[in-house]
């Protein structure tokens, strides 16, 4: 009972977290209010505060940023380092190497990882591959799945934080690894946090949901809906990423894998069946500037196309 009256204050906060519209700052000054007056006592979450303008970077790193092969919608930022390569990498947002923009964003990070960190835990975890209800999730250490999938099961406003290396150290590693709702509709990637004490890779995946990284952030190939936020550098490579700024309207996801095994977004075997197709449609959404093209069927040739 008292869980639930935590979360029924903790889930009002997913609006105002991170999917803020480019050129917002979201603040908890109203929301914090709200919860002191209330006669409830204050969830553990409210002293979480807004990531401020990081929320409008899909890629903020602070040493170096490296994208190759690969399409990233939104923003890219690098500070106090400045160093970002694109080959073959179209980017639909702007590009901030080291400017005012990227130091504010880099700061509001930096107090935004603080903020999470001090979160308490509503249970601790040795497993990523099982079904979730909204709540605070935490890792004594490191947490690694492969070929698992995380369900997430709530409601369209609930809000998950997942704390990896709450006792001081631990990474977050993860291949072939789904995250995906029990309803089989898309996340919003404002409904998911990844707070982790030390370094991210992710090889194969479909992710959803924002990281906060202590140490490098590397995707490699699969989908990637959400900010990826490091204290080091970012590499992408062959992945499709979506920043939460810019899928503030519902974001170009293809939830059909195209086969008939009855399992929308991943393959009944490897969970990786038409990543391909997801990932060119991710390119031409980078490309045509962040809107989405609802004109590709993913379930025919390539030279077919036409509506659902």
């Amino acid at each position: 009972m008292l869980r639930n009256a935590r979360l029924a204050l903790f889930l009002p906060l997913a609006s105002i977290l991170a999917c803020s519209s480019p050129g917002s700052s979201p603040s908890l000054s109203s929301s914090d209010d709200a919860l002191k007056k209330s006669a409830a006592p204050p969830s553990p979450s409210s002293s979480a505060s807004s990531l401020g303008t990081a929320a409008n970077f899909a890629i903020l790193a602070s040493t170096a940023v490296t994208c190759t092969d690969a399409a990233i919608t939104g923003n890219v930022g690098v500070s106090p380092g400045s160093a970002i390569a694109q080959t073959n990498c179209p980017v639909s947002g702007t590009i901030n190497a080291g400017n005012a923009a990227a130091a504010q964003a880099h700061t509001d990070f930096f107090a935004a990882y603080e903020a999470f960190r001090a979160l308490r835990c509503d249970r601790t975890l040795t497993t990523l591959d099982q079904t979730l209800a909204p709540g605070v999730y935490c890792f004594d250490a490191a947490a690694t799945s492969t070929g698992g999938v995380l369900t997430l099961d709530g409601p369209a406003t609930g809000l998950w934080v997942f704390k990896i290396g709450t006792l001081g150290t631990g990474a977050l590693t993860g291949t072939n690894f789904s995250v995906v709702s029990r309803a089989g509709t898309p996340l919003p990637c404002s409904s998911v946090f990844w707070w982790v004490a030390e370094a991210v890779t992710l090889t194969d995946s479909k992710f959803v949901g924002t990281i906060l990284a202590g140490a490098a952030v590397t995707l490699t190939r699969g989908t990637f809906d959400g900010n990826a936020l490091s204290k080091a550098a970012v590499t992408v490579t062959g992945d499709a990423v979506t920043g939460c700024a810019a899928a503030g309207a519902p974001a170009c996801v293809d939830n059909d894998d195209g086969d008939d095994d009855g399992h929308d977004g991943h393959d009944n075997k490897d969970g990786r069946d038409g990543g391909k197709d997801q990932m060119e449609h991710h390119k031409r959404h980078a490309a045509d500037g962040g809107e989405c093209r609802e004109d590709v069927d993913h379930h025919d040739d390539k030279d077919k196309r036409g509506g659902r």
